[in-house]
């Protein structure tokens, strides 16, 4: 069997940059150490978002600038690039919440052979439950879970109604 772990936008805007939280921060160490034993192909999704953001749908709603590509706050976390290189992976990047491209790439990397997702990153609310949804309604018979301690909300209850809602969707809670 094949195992997956999808590094969610553990990006420098997420961790400690313009949308960064120390709840963000605190998970970085345990991130880190889970890439780096992590026996898989590893997949690590980039938010990405461009000079024109503000006059975006999700600019108007979340009005602060973040992961513009090619900047610094668009980069992973120093910790995490650490931790993955070395590491087979793949960076997909995504526009939106979730990755429609993400399954695909499952596939492609699985070859036929069964396999399990494991997700951590941020944040837990929203791109994190959005790939853990899409990837569950994509694979509704793979072993898929979400690693709650590599993972940090907008807010801590954020990350705990996400975590409920991912686990009534019968997502594995690690």
């Amino acid at each position: 069997m094949k195992k997956f772990l999808v590094v969610v936008d553990m990006q420098k805007d997420f961790v400690d940059g313009a949308l960064g939280s120390r709840e963000a921060v605190a998970i970085v160490p345990a991130a880190a150490e889970k890439i780096r034993s992590f026996d898989g192909d590893i997949f690590a999704t980039f938010d990405t978002h461009f000079e024109n953001y503000m006059d975006t749908a999700e600019g108007r709603k979340l009005p602060v600038p973040h992961c513009i590509k090619d900047t610094e706050g668009w980069k992973l976390n120093k910790d995490i690039a650490e931790a993955l290189n070395g590491k087979k992976f793949t960076p997909v990047e995504k526009y939106t919440f979730g990755s429609v491209e993400l399954p695909e790439l499952i596939i492609r990397e699985a070859a036929g052979d069964d396999f399990s997702i494991e997700l951590i990153g941020l944040c837990t609310d929203i791109c994190v439950v959005s790939n853990a949804l899409l990837l569950k309604a994509s694979f509704p018979e793979a072993a898929i879970a979400v690693d709650e301690k590599c993972c940090a909300g907008v807010t801590p209850e954020k990350h705990a109604a996400a975590i409920e809602t991912m686990r009534s969707c019968q997502i594995d809670i690690l």
